[in-house]
């Protein structure tokens, strides 16, 4: 079938064409866009600071309607909602384990542009084919994905759909590192470094867990929503003395959790810095290339801190996306409020507002 989408054939651009996709294989299903986040790793991937192969569609914060499902799929159906999440493949050691996202081959599979098997589905007006990120390729206004990330969501409308579209990676990630990965003990202190949507979410998700101090440092943006959303201090990252305010909040210890999502190589040093004894410092974000020269007797031996990364919120989205989706509908996980709606044919100026601090989650409505 013909289908738009969003092409990248070159270093950061994005060029809407006409192109061929296949019809689904086995446990596959063919979904069409609702809506799309935007997302910094898709920067990453256009301008090719990830070692991806052009041409290529990006997008991997879809969600959408089933409308045709391949041989094998025994858990969605055609006229289902699902949010897409991240690719895996489904056989080695840590996924046979139900830990995906320590799949062994993840990498590639959210960055080569092939599926599962190897192949790809998309062919572009020249007969080559066209890979796609994270096994789903979003910004088109259909994709093929495997059902493993597929995840059907229990929602009224496609408005209420469009809403939860970065469940399947920016909010999964801030809140799954926090829930999943540190399970924070209530009553605890954390902070959290970068009010993006992945640190917002984080944020979120640490009044859920309980935590009676919750420190946001932000940047140019982020401190008014993490006030909102939970933060019961700020911390301005770029003009005041993080670790020594983190120290003066915490009565000299220092935090017991901390998350960096900022993407700043350096600020892993603050973060480190601003540690109470036996804390977990978390890494969530996609840097560029640095050396960041970790004292590793005085930050992490001595006070027994625990350095760790956790990819795409430590979880399983086929369990831990529905939780979310019910965290939402209580209330207490508002991700709508981080979003700003645009057509899907408005991607570049989406782009440029994320990038200019204007909108903290870009979404692309089809």
């Amino acid at each position: 079938m013909q289908i738009t989408a969003a092409v990248t054939r070159e270093k950061g651009k994005l060029n809407f064409e006409t192109v061929e996709l296949a019809d689904p294989k086995a446990n596959e299903v063919l979904v069409k866009m609702v809506a799309s986040g935007i997302c910094h790793t898709d920067t990453a991937v256009i301008e090719q600071y990830l070692p991806v192969t052009f041409p290529m569609v990006a997008g991997h914060e879809g969600v959408g309607v089933v409308e045709r499902v391949g041989p094998g799929v025994t858990d969605l159906k055609p006229g289902d909602r699902v949010v897409l999440s991240y690719p895996t493949c489904g056989i080695c050691d840590a996924c046979k384990s139900s830990k995906p996202f320590a799949c062994e081959n993840l990498f590639w599979s959210l960055f080569g542009g092939n599926y599962a098997d190897g192949t790809k589905r998309m062919k572009g007006f020249d007969g080559a084919e066209i890979g796609v990120m994270f096994g789903q390729g979003s910004f088109a206004t259909h994709a093929i994905v495997n059902q493993r990330n597929a995840v059907k969501v229990d929602v009224d409308s496609d408005d209420e759909l469009a809403q939860l579209c970065s469940l399947g990676c920016g909010i999964q990630t801030g809140a799954g590192a926090v829930l999943n990965r540190m399970n924070p003990r209530p009553g605890s202190t954390i902070a959290i470094f970068g009010c993006g949507s992945v640190g917002l979410a984080a944020v979120m998700a640490a009044k859920l867990a309980g935590c009676s101090t919750i420190i946001a440092v932000h940047g140019r943006r982020g401190k008014e929503l993490a006030i909102e959303f939970g933060a019961t201090h700020t911390i301005e990252g770029r003009t005041e003395d993080v670790p020594g305010q983190i120290r003066a909040i915490t009565g000299g210890k220092g935090v017991n959790y901390a998350l960096e999502s900022a993407g700043v190589p350096e600020m892993v040093l603050t973060m480190l810095d601003s540690m109470a004894a036996e804390g977990v410092a978390i890494l969530v974000s996609v840097t560029a290339d640095a050396a960041v020269p970790i004292k590793l007797e005085p930050q992490i031996m001595n006070p027994c801190v625990t350095l760790a990364g956790a990819v795409e919120g430590y979880s399983n989205p086929q369990v831990f996306i529905p939780e979310l989706v019910r965290f939402y509908k209580e209330g207490r996980l508002p991700v709508d409020k981080l979003n700003t709606f645009y057509d899907y044919k408005e991607i570049d100026k989406a782009f440029e507002d994320s990038h200019n601090g204007k909108t903290v989650k870009p979404v692309l409505k089809f």
